[in-house]
């Protein structure tokens, strides 16, 4: 998993409340157990239409957001169905970063597990950075993990709180995996003397 420290990058505007999993990646996409490949359809039957053209007012598709980083979106992002493809699709497509005031609890989990930061502020600034981003590619956005703060383009600081451990896993690249894998050196030592104690097992 990559480390998450410091990002500035375009943010996209969303300001929709209530942005279920099966709207940020629909179900007939959920066949896989790739993590790659599922940008192409997120938010998919919002940004096609029935034949797969680009709806051109969808904001993804405009071309000030194409390379959005940053999303900021509505109260109660990522509700609905527990689906882990959903950060998957959001991460495949680009977006390590997504800003509302709450956030569905098995989303915003799962967000920490995959390398995508979900920041809570409160409504008035989260409708302030809304309105900075419907200024397209100049709204660039730093989200500084390190410090909790998220810096708006004209450099208003807006604090957030994280738990502890889940910082230091992003600011390490630590998923679940890699995780144990720290603990490599014990879990080695411990086989061997399962293995002596135990040769039968």
């Amino acid at each position: 998993m990559d480390k998450f420290t410091t990002l500035t990058g375009i943010a996209a505007p969303m300001p929709l409340v209530n942005i279920d999993t099966d709207m940020i990646i629909p179900k007939q996409f959920l066949k896989t157990i790739k993590r790659s490949g599922l940008g192409v359809n997120l938010f998919d039957e919002m940004r096609y239409d029935r034949d797969g053209n680009e709806i051109p007012d969808f904001v993804l598709n405009q071309p000030a957001y194409r390379d959005a980083e940053i999303l900021i979106a509505g109260d109660n992002f990522g509700c609905g169905s527990s689906r882990e493809h959903a950060p998957w699709a959001l991460l495949d497509f680009g977006i390590r970063c997504v800003i509302s005031t709450s956030f569905a609890d098995i989303f915003f989990n799962n967000c920490f597990k995959n390398g995508i930061l979900p920041v809570v502020l409160p409504q008035d600034a989260v409708d302030a950075l809304t309105d900075d981003a419907a200024n397209g590619a100049n709204a660039r956005v730093t989200v500084d993990l390190e410090s909790q703060t998220v810096t708006s383009p004209d450099g208003t600081v807006y604090h957030f709180e994280v738990d502890a451990f889940r910082k230091h896993c992003l600011l390490n690249g630590l998923d679940d995996i890699g995780l144990t894998m720290e603990k490599a050196a014990s879990i080695d030592t411990f086989e061997d003397q399962m293995a002596q104690a135990r040769p039968w097992i």
